[in-house]
């Protein structure tokens, strides 16, 4: 079944489903491309926010839409894409495309990148919500952070806590009844309950567990606010 997506549609489907923040439609052209298609997709996807903006202005319906910065790891290309974005009425911006081959190469992007975005305005990393980078994105300057992480690591059998990773199939928790994390409060049941639903392939399992993992990437980030206000990040 073939699906015809445009600009226009995208931001309708968003319009409906009643999205506090609308993403433009956009083209993600993987790492390993060159120069010169890596700049072909960077105006394909401003013509098409382009297209998306005027769209969404003749209905703000008090929606917000984010201007999403690309250019992969080229600094040129990134600085081209946040003047552009930036000329443009767009409520706040998203940092999206290829970010490198890994967390460093992405830090150190976002190291240049970030002093160039309109302080006045709130920003967001696209797709990346690990723990450690979170840790590390927050203090250059990233406001927000959106990813299936936390719950896919839940589906597999990893509970996030202050220690370190629970791998909670292992049979070393088959009788641990202290709480997942006991540094942080989230869910009431014990290790050794969330080993036997995993073993025994419970649906409870996913459910507990992605509502743990969602819940310690709540505090982790409460605690990163509070640093903040504190003038401690």
């Amino acid at each position: 079944h073939e699906i015809f997506l445009s600009p226009e549609s995208t931001v309708e489907a968003q319009k409906q489903f009643g999205s506090d923040i609308i993403i433009p439609l956009d083209e993600l052209p993987p790492f390993h491309i060159t120069e010169q298609r890596l700049r072909e997709s960077v105006f394909l996807s401003h013509r098409w926010m382009a297209r998306s903006l005027r769209r969404h202005l003749q209905d703000p319906r008090q929606q917000a839409m984010y201007g999403v910065v690309h250019g992969g790891t080229d600094h040129d290309l990134r600085r081209l894409s946040v003047e552009y974005l930036a000329s443009l009425p767009f409520d706040g911006f998203a940092i999206g495309g290829s970010l490198g081959q890994d967390r460093q190469e992405m830090v150190a992007l976002l190291e240049f990148l970030m002093p160039l975005l309109p302080d006045e305005k709130p920003n967001h990393l696209l797709g990346i919500a690990d723990e450690e980078s979170v840790v590390q994105a927050i203090p250059l300057g990233v406001d927000t952070f959106d990813s299936c992480n936390p719950t896919r690591l839940a589906r597999h059998g990893t509970l996030m806590t202050s220690s370190g990773p629970v791998r909670i199939k292992n049979l070393s928790y088959a009788n641990d009844h202290r709480p997942i994390d006991p540094d942080t409060p989230t869910i009431a049941e014990s290790r050794a309950y969330l080993h036997h639903l995993f073993k025994q392939h419970e649906h409870n399992y996913v459910t507990l567990a992605s509502l743990h993992n969602i819940r310690y990437m709540n505090a982790l980030t409460k605690r990163l606010r509070h640093a903040i206000m504190k003038d401690e990040v």
